[in-house]
Formats: structure tokens, C-alpha cells, sequence
């Protein structure tokens, strides 16, 4: 089966696919060092912190919608919307003249973030034959990973070159030619299902908008527990509260999907073990990523006094790893290498990359250089998995579900990243508060017991993270090698043992 084309060469529309997702990744981490500077020019009684929260909370609980309404409505009207909403929410950001305005402006920013982050990856199939869209998938992660790396920067120079609200409006000019250029180059219709037409007429008429309700209910939720000590949050919401609520809804959800006609998210995804692996591997991707991307700036800054511009250079060895491998996974996937030996190398890459952070805290702490080279294997490891998770996903899915099989593993692994880093962030404090409260612990100077403290606590958290990517590399093994259907036999992918 052939898949549907453009009418002119698929690299245009493949450009604007990229672009948009580079605007997406940008903006979850633009704001680290334009932060402060905000705080200064604008009032306001809601903490600084929601501007992040809203945007993540946002971009995270819109995904799986996307990727159902995709499925159902079809993927250029969903992928233009999101542009529109994120373009809309871009120059609402830039306009804001406090910090109300700003945190609001930022969820319908993070309401069109979501979707790009689905869609341009579920696009892909629309442009490239079987055999060429591994390769593709491996670009837009690899220009995922390296925006995300470089919010900081970019962010740092408009700060300081221009003003804080050119984070912002910089996505609309941006935003409009991708909006432009997709609509007029895009097929209008989705790649032909394998479904017949009944069904699909069927699949049209019926979205699960309950479930969509409880899913979202249970991400707020949880998600707005990661972010409990960062929110000032009334005294009456407490931790537990958001815990207990979003455990409840998160139960009632997966309660509403085995009896739904059509659920939103198909729990019969997760009864085949190649796409239970991906999804659990998306998961541990997104802590590993924002475990190095968060803390190891922190220590830079906080415990070796490094700039924020000058630790954000630091993180180049892992801009590379993600870059250069994430091609050839592309390469790899199109030769038709086994899935599996490809997802454990990375993940032993991995691995090897925070063992060498913990022995380099212990025994070379005041050496920025040395961390910043342990982190090539971890961008190698990344970069190898990123298009494995999206491809593995979709081939291994029906493709009346193509959609939201694409979007899952997104998700998931914003949700890793999210609880990953709040649950690492509270292991921290609690380890460095602990060191420094210890008889004796200042004894040679407030600055060097907590460059110190800071070290060990780290050596914990990244021990933690190479838990989640040993686990990982346990769930690779469900990807099993099986003689593709006919049809997919260029594909060079890996299907579920049934």
C-alpha cells in the first residue's frame, strides 16, 4: 500500500513540519533565562511558576485528544488548529502586561504546542513511502532533542539584545508561513486506512468526550501535584489532596475505556508488547532528558557559579549525541536493523553516561568539562531512541488508531519528564538539606559545603535516572523480531508477537 502524497515534492511541507516542531520544543524551556527578567517588568499577585505550569499542563493534556481527534477528523485540519492556537497564544504572550495575563496566555500557547508535538510526527506518513519514514522520524527527533537544548540560549540573547516578549512574537511570522504552507501543501485527506468504510464512517460519528474529560481531570491533577511546592497553592489544596483526586480520576478513566464503544485511548494498544515497551521507553527518555537538562545546569550555576548562558554551552555534548544519532536510528531503521538491538545500545549508552556523571561528581566535582563530555553517550542514547518510539508506534498499531497510538508515547514521556524531575527535585532538597544540617557540614565555608552538598544529592538523582533506563532496557526486550505482513516488508520495523 502506497501512502498518500503530495502533489509536489513532500520536503516543502516536511520543512514546515520541522519548523513547527522546533517552535513547540523551544518554548517549553525559552523561559529558564528570560525568567527573571519577566519577574522584574511585570505584576502580578499569581506566581512566576505558572507561566511554566501552564504551558506544561496545557501542552500535556491535549496530546492524546489530538491524536484521537486526528484519527477521527483527520490530521491537516487538527495540525492547523494547533498552529493557529499556538500562534495565537505566541502573540497573547508577547502582549501580556502582567502575570495573570501572561499564565493564561501561555495555557492557549501550550493548547497549540501539544498538538504539534503529535502531529508533525504523525504527518510524516502522509508524505514518505514505508521505507523512507524512519528516516524522517528520526529527523524531527533529533530537531526535537536540540531545540529543547537550546531554549536556554536563545532565550539568554533576546533577553539581552532585545526584550523578553521577542520569546514570544519571534513564533509568528514563523508559525504563519508553517500555517501557510501546510494548507496549501498538505493532502487533505489521511493516509487510507485499512479499515473499510463503514467502520470509518462509523469511527467519525463517535468521539469519547467523557473519557477525554477524565483524562484531562487526571492530568491536571498530577500534574499540578509534581508542581505542588513551586505553585503557592491554597493551603486547602494540599498535596495529598491532588495525589488522592488524580489517582481517582486516572481510575475512573481507565474504567471508562474498557467500556467505551469507541474509547479515547484503546487499552488493547498496551496488549501488544512492542508498543507497551515504546510507551514505557517514551516514558524513561522524558526523565532521563529533563534530569540532565534541569539539574546539571543547576550545579553548574549554583555550585561551580558558571552563568546560565555559560552552563546552557555545557549541554552542546548532548545537542550533538541527539543530533547525530537520531539520524542514523533513521539510517538504522531504514536497513532494516532489528529494533531491539538498536533501543539497547541506547539504552546502554545511557546508562554509561550517568555512570560517568556520578564518578565524575565524586571525583572530579570542579571540572565542568568532564560532565559536559559525559553527557554525549546520554545525547547518543536519546537521539538513537527518539524515532524508534514514534515508528515502532505506529507500525505496530490498526491504523484507524493511528493517531492516538502516535500520541500515547508523546504523553508519556511529557509525563516522565514532569513527575520525573518534580519527584528528582524533591530528592535533592530533601539530600542537600540533610548534608548541610549535619554537625560540622560548614566547617570550611558556606559556598563549598553546598557545592558539595549539591554533588552528592546529584550522584543520588542520577543513580535514580539510570534506574528508570535500566528498566528501559528490560522493556526493550518485548521488541521481538517477526517477518513483516505483506505490504510493510520495506519498512525494516518490528511487530509485536501476537
Amino acid at each position: 500500500m502506497k501512502a498518500s502524497r503530495t502533489s509536489s515534492s513532500p520536503l516543502l511541507p516536511f520543512a514546515m513540519l520541522v519548523l513547527t516542531l522546533i517552535l513547540a520544543a523551544l518554548d517549553q524551556t525559552i523561559l529558564s533565562t528570560a525568567l527573571p527578567v519577566i519577574a522584574r517588568e511585570l505584576r502580578g499577585s499569581w506566581p512566576l511558576a505558572w507561566v511554566f505550569s501552564a504551558y506544561l499542563l496545557a501542552a500535556t493534556v491535549v496530546i492524546a485528544l489530538y491524536g484521537r481527534l486526528a484519527d477521527v477528523l483527520g490530521k491537516k485540519p487538527m495540525l492547523l488548529l494547533a498552529i493557529g492556537l499556538f500562534l495565537a497564544g505566541s502573540l497573547a504572550c508577547g502582549a501580556s502586561q502582567d502575570v495573570q495575563q501572561l499564565v493564561l496566555a501561555r495555557a492557549l500557547q501550550g493548547a497549540g504546542g501539544g498538538g504539534l508535538m503529535t502531529l508533525t510526527m504523525l504527518t510524516v506518513p502522509d508524505l514518505f513511502a514505508p521505507e523512507q519514514r524512519g528516516r524522517y522520524q528520526a529527523l524531527l527527533g533529533a530537531a526535537y532533542g536540540v531545540s529543547t537544548m537550546f531554549g536556554p540560549l536563545l532565550g539568554g540573547a533576546l533577553v539581552e539584545h532585545l526584550s523578553w516578549h521577542w520569546a514570544f512574537w519571534m513564533n509568528v511570522p514563523a508559525a504563519a508561513l508553517a500555517w501557510g504552507v501546510l494548507a496549501s501543501t498538505l493532502p487533505s485527506k489521511p493516509m487510507a486506512a485499512q479499515a473499510s468504510a463503514a467502520e470509518e464512517g462509523r469511527q467519525r460519528t463517535r468521539i469519547d468526550w467523557l473519557g477525554a474529560v477524565l483524562l484531562t481531570a487526571a492530568l491536571v491533577l498530577l500534574l499540578l501535584a509534581t508542581q505542588h511546592g513551586q505553585l503557592n497553592l491554597p493551603e486547602a489544596v494540599s498535596l495529598w489532596l491532588l495525589l488522592g483526586l488524580g489517582a481517582k480520576f486516572a481510575l475512573a478513566f481507565i474504567w471508562r475505556q474498557k467500556r467505551a464503544a469507541q474509547p479515547l485511548l484503546p487499552l488493547s494498544l498496551f496488549a501488544r508488547p512492542a508498543y507497551a515497551a515504546v510507551s514505557f521507553i517514551g516514558m524513561a527518555t522524558g526523565i532521563a532528558l529533563y534530569a540532565a537538562v534541569v539539574f546539571l545546569p543547576q550545579y553548574l550555576q549554583i555550585g561551580l557559579h558558571l552563568s546560565p548562558t555559560g552552563s546552557a554551552w555545557h549541554l552542546l555534548p548532548l545537542m550533538a549525541g541527539i543530533t547525530v544519532a537520531a539520524v542514523t536510528s533513521g539510517k538504522l531503521l531504514r536497513a532494516q536493523r532489528p529494533a531491539i538491538s538498536v533501543a539497547r545500545v541506547a539504552c546502554v549508552l545511557m546508562l554509561l553516561s550517568f555512570g560517568l556523571m556520578i564518578g565524575v561528581l565524586r571525583w572530579l566535582p570542579a571540572e565542568p568539562l568532564a560532565l559536559s563530555a559525559a553527557l554525549l553517550p546520554l545525547g547518543l542514547g536519546l537521539g538513537l531512541l527518539f524515532p524508534i518510539v514514534t515508528v515502532v508506534a505506529q507500525r505496530v498499531s490498526p491504523a484507524q488508531h493511528m493517531g492516538i497510538a502516535t500520541a500515547a508515547p508523546i504523553m508519556l514521556r511529557s509525563l516522565g519528564g514532569a513527575a520525573g524531575v518534580a519527584l528528582l527535585a524533591a530528592l535533592l532538597t530533601r539530600l542537600v538539606k540533610q548534608e548541610l544540617t549535619t554537625p560540622g557540614a560548614l566547617a570550611h565555608g558556606a559556598a563549598d559545603a553546598v557545592t558539595a552538598a549539591l554533588g552528592h544529592g546529584l550522584q543520588s538523582v542520577f543513580g535514580c535516572a539510570a534506574v528508570a533506563v535500566l528498566l528501559a532496557l528490560i522493556a526493550s526486550s518485548w521488541l521481538v523480531q517477526k517477518r513483516p505482513p505483506e505490504g510493510l516488508a520495506n519498512d525494516g520495523l518490528l511487530e509485536a508477537a501476537s
